[in-house]
């Protein structure tokens, strides 16, 4: 079979994939953009927007209920329509997806082709009949929920991030295995919705890659909205109970039993089934694909985005990575992965905003340091809502007065962090965020204080 010729093919339709194509087409350069699943990749589909939809819909109903706390009356007891709120979310996904569709379909020099990709040499691709060949070959496959082969897992019926949308009841119990980001945003927004909530995490603490004073605070919030956390679960394993699962998470203790479990235990590269062997890519002993500092593999004239080269598990890292190759590629402008700061949320309520290193990170690096920290209680603005659990910290380095990294907890957080963000990419002195002047009343405006009140980190 002769092999359809582009310029250049594009794997995934995800978070980088679609931007690249529009860049790359726009430039004259005829491109095959392949999605073997749904345009928009997990971020549309099943990750930020139809599960921040929900978040939206559970915080409402919360505020509903703490009505009384501002002096507002309800003429009944707040309920819950679960299959609206599936409804709207379903709504924002689709209508994104859509609007993407859209788009892509509109762009001259582009063919959008829908199947499985695998490759026969290192620029032939194959999907089903059609052979197509390029010169450049981009990747941007994503990933999928890992599944451990835990004791009885197999013998039960379970959700992962994915088909947690596609839920259409709301579970009486639902049981949360894994206490990082995914698994907390889920486990608050269902306790909201009216679930009784469980959550089990092997590690000694909520989510081990923050403070353990941030994982304090957000078991402290947990707590206070009646989830029940088991920290520190050895033995996890499953069974059905009748129509139930027990979820045992210690030897000794009763198990967990809930009406549906929710696995959240990490994320795996989609990667196992494109046959990179053929083409001599190289991936890592987790099946991430190696990249180098501007994202070209081990094959020249291949590259890998988002998900799937481990540099970073968001959509922000994604469609960074993307313009990184299109700079490189049609503007001369040799960015790199290294160029950028770590940056991210979690978006329970109130959400964590962080950018830069930890204070744990910050201690381990030996250097001298400084750290202002505020308690949300002493933040007007949060007040104000009523909303005062979390803090808000910022790290500087003693000497060069650089700012190291800000974590902000609280109303608001997700946004506040990019005032300090944004200054850590100018590289611009902690003096510079001390000096500006913040709108009042906000969240952020303590920022510029809590730079003025600077202690030795010891």
């Amino acid at each position: 079979m002769t092999a359809k010729t582009f310029d250049a093919i594009i794997i995934g339709a995800g978070q980088a994939g679609p931007p690249l194509a529009g860049r790359l087409a726009a430039a004259g350069i005829s491109v095959a953009l392949i999605e073997r699943k749904l345009v928009g990749g997990t971020c549309v589909n099943t990750g930020c927007m139809p599960t921040k939809a929900m978040v939206a819909s559970a915080y409402a109903a919360h505020l509903a209920r703490r009505a009384a706390d501002y002096g507002v009356t309800l003429s009944g007891p707040v309920g819950v329509d679960y299959k609206m709120i599936k409804a709207r979310k379903d709504k924002v996904s689709n209508d994104a997806r859509t609007n993407l569709e859209s788009w892509i379909g509109g762009m001259d020099k582009c063919t959008l082709y829908r199947g499985h990709a695998r490759f026969e040499t290192a620029n032939t691709v194959r999907i089903g009949e059609d052979l197509l060949s390029a010169e450049k070959i981009f990747l941007n496959t994503g990933g999928r929920a890992s599944v451990p082969d835990l004791p009885g897992v197999n013998d039960i019926s379970y959700l992962t991030n994915s088909s947690m949308m596609d839920l259409d009841v709301l579970p009486r119990h639902l049981v949360v295995v894994g206490g990082s980001y995914i698994s907390l945003e889920f486990a608050q927004m269902f306790r909201r919705f009216g679930s009784d909530v469980t959550v089990i995490e092997k590690s000694p603490r909520l989510i081990g890659r923050e403070d353990e004073d941030v994982s304090d605070a957000i078991l402290s919030i947990f707590e206070n909205e009646d989830i029940k956390v088991h920290l520190g679960a050895g033995d996890i394993s499953f069974a059905k109970q009748g129509n139930d699962i027990a979820v045992t998470y210690s030897a000794g203790k009763a198990p967990a039993v809930g009406s549906h479990v929710l696995l959240a235990l990490g994320r795996t590269p989609n990667t196992d089934d494109l046959d990179l062997d053929k083409a001599g890519v190289e991936v890592d002993k987790r099946g991430f694909i190696v990249v180098d500092d501007q994202l070209r593999t081990s094959v020249p004239g291949i590259w890998a985005m988002g998900d799937c080269n481990g540099k970073g598990a968001f959509t922000h890292t994604s469609y960074n990575d993307y313009e990184i190759v299109a700079a490189n590629l049609l503007d001369n402008d040799p960015r790199k992965v290294s160029d950028r700061i770590e940056a991210y949320a979690l978006y329970i309520d109130p959400p964590l905003g962080r950018c830069g290193m930890t204070e744990a990170a910050v201690r381990k690096s030996g250097r001298r340091a400084l750290v202002g920290e505020r308690p949300m209680t002493r933040v007007g603005r949060a007040v104000e809502k009523g909303e005062t659990q979390g803090f808000m910290r910022i790290l500087v380095d003693a000497d060069s007065r650089e700012i190291l990294g800000c974590s902000v907890l609280g109303p608001g957080g997700d946004e506040a962090i990019h005032c300090v963000l944004d200054l850590m990419y100018a590289k611009a002195p902690v003096s510079t965020l001390a000096r500006a002047m913040h709108i009042h009343p906000n969240v952020s405006e303590l920022l510029p204080t809590i730079a003025q009140e600077l202690k030795p980190l010891v």
